[in-house]
C-alpha cells in the first residue's frame, strides 16, 4: 500500500488536511524538544554539573576553620551559580549549616528546605537540621515532625536512632508521651548499641511514669 507513497503526496496531504498538519507539527515539535533537551544535558548541564562538584570546596574549607562569614559569602555565590547541580545543592546544605552557626535559623531553614539531592544520607541530615532550627525557635511540634521524617528518610545505625531520640525528647516537650515512648522503644528494639550509649531504659521508664 506504500509503493506509490512519496514525500510529494505527504506534503500535499499536510497542506490540504488541517488535522494531519497539526499532528505532524506536534510530533515534530516533540522530537525537537527531545533533541534540544539531550543536547543541553550532554553539552551544557553535564559539564557544568561536573564542574560544580569542586566549586564548594573553598566554602567548605572556610566552614571547617570556623570562618563563618567568609564561608557564607563563598557558598552563596556557588549556590547561585550552580543551583540544581550536585555541587550547588551540597553548597546549599553547608550554607544552611553556617547560618545555623550564626543563630540565623530562618535563613538556615530557607537554604536547608531547598536542598535537593539523591544522597539519602544528606537528605536525612538536611531534614534533621531543619528540626534543630525549629527546636531553637521553640516550635517543638514542627521539630518533632521533622525529626521523625529524618529518621525514616534513610534508615541506618547513625542518623535513624539519633533523630528518633531527638523526636522522643521533643514529643515529651509537647506532652506527647505516647509518641515519646514509641521513639524510645524503637531505639531499644532496633538500635541496641545506641540504646546502651544513651541509657534508653531511663527514658522509657520516665515516659511510663508520665503515662500513669
Amino acid at each position: 500500500m506504500f509503493e506509490n507513497f512519496n514525500l510529494k503526496d505527504l506534503k500535499s496531504q499536510i497542506n490540504s488536511n488541517k488535522k494531519t498538519r497539526l499532528i505532524v507539527y506536534s510530533v515534530g515539535g516533540f522530537f525537537v524538544l527531545i533533541i534540544l533537551f539531550l543536547a543541553y544535558r550532554q553539552f551544557i548541564w553535564g559539564p557544568s554539573n561536573e564542574k560544580s562538584k569542586d566549586a564548594y570546596w573553598v566554602g567548605l574549607n572556610y566552614a571547617s576553620k570556623d570562618s563563618t562569614d567568609l564561608a557564607i559569602d563563598e557558598l552563596k555565590s556557588v549556590v547561585k551559580k550552580y543551583d540544581g547541580k550536585i555541587g550547588g545543592e551540597n553548597a546549599q546544605f553547608v550554607l544552611g549549616r553556617q547560618y545555623m552557626a550564626k543563630g540565623e535559623f530562618k535563613k538556615a531553614l530557607e537554604e536547608l528546605s531547598g536542598v535537593d539531592v539523591n544522597d539519602t544520607y544528606v537528605k536525612a541530615m538536611a531534614l534533621g537540621l531543619q528540626g534543630d532550627c525549629y527546636s531553637e525557635m521553640k516550635d517543638y511540634k514542627k521539630a518533632f515532625d521533622l525529626y521523625m521524617e529524618a529518621a525514616a528518610a534513610d534508615e541506618n545505625e547513625f542518623t535513624t536512632p539519633m533523630y528518633l531520640f531527638k523526636a522522643g525528647l521533643h514529643a515529651e516537650k509537647n506532652d506527647n508521651v505516647e509518641g515519646a515512648n514509641e521513639c524510645y522503644t524503637k531505639i531499644k528494639d532496633d538500635f541496641p548499641q545506641f540504646a546502651n550509649q544513651k541509657s534508653i531504659e531511663k527514658y522509657i521508664g520516665r515516659v511510663k511514669k508520665e503515662k500513669k
